[in-house]
């Protein structure tokens, strides 16, 4: 009775329930926390091709940044049933309701790409940490001394601090020499490169320009990191990003980029629809193919896989094309001087 009048508040609130475009048996729910970013499409794609192999319906919503929106969207799919959920948090530190929902209806969960802080939900992502180190060292190869700016992701997604420690890893000792400075840092909020470009401009303005390198957390961070440069004539100094992005990608062989941590998204939504059917089936977390505990930094227990990431610069541009990421029109576009171009 409590779940039905929840939901018949949450139609009158011009909610809209997910459409089931499902099978008979099985069906894997998963909760979007935006489709803002180019990656996500990729990363539904994979997911969907994995529960089709299976046998397994598919039902999705979006919660387009919200997190009070997220939580009513998953309340509206287990009402209508799932046999799993997949949810990328919006905000992991206010998700917990949906994972008692979810409990309550025997329904497991898989925390797909960022981090939610409870056993109750299976952690699938990459090694993030790793990711920070590499973009943290393809900066530090070409600019070993100077004044770093650190444009960080969103303060409620855990990865964004994952990344932050990762990249400090590896600025350390290079910190502790006195080679390098940091001489701005900020989150963006909603991983926005709107966002990323004010705090740049800002960061630009209060040092008079005065900036070497740029460690930006994503590509999407990346591309308002580079447009703030190139308004100041100082396109080209070092930027890192991630996921792969098409853009970034060019911009990375046109030399406006330095690195894009690639993380293959096809692979992780092909290993979150198999986890998600297998744990749907009742096989249990820590019986999931390749699993390993994951410690938070909460001190929690996680069952965890955490794929391995492939830093992508100029010098390795055939990865992404060899492995059909990118074509060659998209990726070289304007780009001369570089061999994959030729």
């Amino acid at each position: 009775m409590k779940k039905a009048l929840m939901l018949v508040t949450l139609l009158a609130a011009g909610y809209t329930a997910p459409v089931f475009a499902a099978s008979h048996g099985m069906n894997v729910c998963v909760s979007w926390s935006n489709f803002r970013e180019e990656r996500w499409k990729t990363d539904e794609a994979a997911i969907k091709g994995a529960l089709d192999a299976a046998g397994a319906g598919y039902v999705s919503a979006d919660a387009q940044t919200s997190a009070t929106k997220q939580l009513a969207d998953i309340e509206g799919m287990l009402t209508q049933g799932c046999s799993a959920l997949i949810i990328l948090a919006q905000d992991s530190a206010s998700i917990g309701p949906a994972l008692d929902a979810a409990e309550d209806a025997g329904v497991p969960v898989v925390g797909y790409d960022r981090m939610i802080d409870d056993p109750r939900a299976f952690y699938l992502t990459f090694d993030n940490v790793e990711v920070g180190r590499m973009q943290a060292r393809e900066v530090l190869k070409v600019m070993p001394k100077g004044r770093y700016v650190m444009i960080k992701g969103s303060p409620v997604d855990p990865n964004a601090d994952f990344l932050r420690g990762g990249q400090q890893e590896v600025l350390q000792s290079a910190i502790d020499a006195g080679d390098i400075t940091i001489v701005g840092e900020a989150y963006t909020d909603d991983w926005q490169p709107a966002n990323a470009q004010k705090n740049m401009e800002q960061i630009l303005t209060q040092t008079n320009n005065g900036v070497d390198a740029v460690v930006a957390s994503n590509d999407g961070t990346a591309g308002g990191v580079v447009a703030a440069l190139t308004a100041q004539g100082m396109a080209g100094i070092p930027v890192s990003g991630q996921d792969g992005d098409m853009a970034a990608l060019n911009r990375v062989a046109l030399g406006t980029q330095t690195v894009s941590v690639w993380k293959d998204s096809r692979a992780l939504g092909k290993a979150a629809g198999e986890i998600a059917v297998a744990l749907a089936g009742g096989t249990a977390m820590d019986a999931v193919e390749g699993s390993a505990i994951f410690k938070s930094p909460g001190g929690k227990e996680l069952n965890s896989v955490l794929l391995a990431p492939i830093p992508v610069t100029k010098d390795n541009l055939n990865v992404v094309l060899e492995a059909g990421w990118i074509s060659k029109e998209t990726l070289c576009a304007g780009v001369s001087g570089v061999a994959v171009c030729e």
